[in-house]
């Protein structure tokens, strides 16, 4: 008996040891949450909190177009085009040609090398988006142009293995990781396929436009057409299903290699099948929530549905106070989102004030900066993400962890709803514009006049007993001076005497109106 035992314990270690070798499949392993269908996917919670207390986050246009520095990220379109009654095409081409000499020998490939970000430091990087209030940070994954920033094994156009040599996306995301930053990647290539460049006699302007919808515009004689294995896969000239492919796969190999926890998308996201798009989402929410995380996706116009990713407003925002969360694209400067020479730039006191609008209207921030191609976020930058830093430092209590109050506010300030509406420079705030949010409990009201106050004089606050008429108002003070302010109600407006001007902020001053 005791040799049979013996055995039998022998001949179920080997049967263990033998199951352990045999692999198991996908499905076995993982047990898919989200199925890639627009009902499975509208499952996941998309409106995380810590997306909802974040308010504020950064990232930038940096790549191959920083090279040249002129005009705009646009630069690579438009070098292809001499003459298309685009102010832009014939700027850029013009330009292109005298300083580089014809496309037809200086294309857009041979800036690469050009490109080496040798004064890129992740960490200096991590610190001053920190500094600057933000919660969650990261690079323009791959822009219309193609070049993937990040060592990618699926696009040979990266810049781990071209220009800088380095893995861009890996070294921040690690120093932002040490800060406990949150991480987002954007996608702008679903422009870049040649879908509809067919017949290259159109691209002169003989005929119906061909590639408008595709970053590259298709000529026989010009690179764009190229059929080169690899060259053809920067400039998009590839098959519709192939091309939706290598989209697809990109987006998946950031994913699975650097856990983003926001994917964004730019326009034209609606270019690529659905079908592509549902495997996509699906991928990064069933990765993402493998790995413990809350994941969002974030999208333009209606290239995705409202019920699946956070809607984004590049440049704009909304009149009145959204049902559901969403985002908006800003840039920092007063015109391209990437480095060009002589660029200009907003006043701190223009961006701070749009973000409390966008606060107060349930949106959250993207804030745009544009290093030059050798890695610097110059000092004019530099200055105004310290200045929106400082302001955030002393009124962290009414920026983070904040919520919509019953309005978003009122005053004189005119702006349009939708892209490009709301962040013009050419928009004046006041001391006249209020906006509102709460603290988390409701037992706090944040009043934001986007000026400075006159000092010693009367404010009439309304709208404060809209969510409660029955409250009790305890103390009213300015965030940042806790100095408290005299204060009386009359026909349900609440009135008080602002402080000396010192005991105020000239970009903006916070009342804080706190209840029993």
């Amino acid at each position: 008996m005791k040799i049979k035992s013996t055995r039998l314990l022998f001949g179920v270690i080997i049967l263990l040891i033998g199951c352990k070798d045999v692999p198991k499949s996908k499905e076995e392993t993982t047990q898919l949450k989200f199925e890639e269908n627009w009902e499975s996917l509208s499952t996941i919670e998309r409106e995380p909190e810590w997306f909802k207390d974040a308010k504020l986050g950064i990232y930038f246009h940096w790549g191959v177009y920083s090279v040249p520095a002129f005009d705009s990220e646009w630069y690579p379109r438009w070098m292809y085009f001499p003459n298309r009654g685009s102010e832009w095409g014939s700027r850029i081409y013009s330009h292109h040609e005298k300083k580089y000499g014809s496309v037809k020998e200086f294309n857009y490939h041979d800036f690469i090398p050009m490109f080496k970000a040798e004064k890129f430091d992740a960490n200096e990087w991590a610190t001053l988006f920190e500094d600057a209030g933000a919660k969650f940070a990261g690079p323009v994954a791959q822009h219309h142009d193609g070049f993937a920033m990040w060592g990618s094994k699926v696009n040979p156009w990266n810049v781990k293995d071209m220009g800088p040599k380095r893995d861009i996306t890996e070294e921040l995301y690690s120093a932002l990781s040490k800060k406990n930053i949150k991480t987002i990647a954007t996608f702008h290539h679903a422009r870049l396929g040649q879908r509809y460049a067919t017949d290259s006699t159109n691209w002169l302007g003989k005929g119906p436009d061909v590639g408008v919808n595709s970053h590259y515009p298709y000529h026989p004689d010009y690179i764009t057409a190229t059929t080169d294995p690899k060259l053809r896969k920067l400039y998009g000239n590839l098959e519709e299903e192939e091309f939706n492919q290598y989209w697809l796969d990109q987006i998946k190999e950031v994913v699975d290699g650097y856990a983003p926890d926001i994917i964004w998308f730019d326009s034209w996201l609606d270019q690529i099948p659905e079908n592509y798009r549902q495997q996509m989402v699906a991928h990064h929410f069933n990765t993402a929530v493998s790995r413990g995380q809350a994941p969002i996706a974030v999208h333009k116009q209606e290239d995705l549905p409202e019920n699946v990713s956070l809607l984004d407003i590049e440049q704009g925002g909304k009149t009145e106070i959204s049902e559901d969360y969403w985002m908006t694209d800003i840039t920092i400067s007063d015109g391209a989102w990437c480095y060009t020479e002589g660029q200009v730039y907003k006043e701190p006191s223009l961006i701070i004030r749009n973000m409390i609008d966008v606060w107060s209207k349930k949106g959250i921030v993207l804030l745009n900066v544009s290093p030059t191609a050798a890695g610097i976020i110059n000092k004019e930058q530099h200055n105004i993400l310290k200045v929106i830093g400082a302001w955030i430092d002393i009124h962290e209590e009414a920026v983070y962890e904040t919520r919509v109050h019953s309005i978003h506010g009122y005053g004189v300030a005119n702006f349009e709803e939708g892209h490009f509406g709301g962040q013009s420079a050419t928009i004046k705030y006041n001391e006249n514009d209020f906006r509102f949010t709460t603290s988390k409990d409701g037992n706090t009201i944040y009043v934001y006049s986007l000026g400075l106050p006159e000092a010693n004089a009367d404010i009439q606050l309304k709208h404060v007993f809209d969510s409660n008429k029955k409250a009790t108002v305890k103390n009213v003070s300015v965030v940042g001076s806790n100095v408290s302010l005299k204060w009386s109600i009359q026909d349900e407006t609440l009135n008080i005497t602002t402080p000396k001007s010192s005991d105020m902020n000239e970009i903006v001053t916070v009342f804080k109106l706190e209840f029993k």
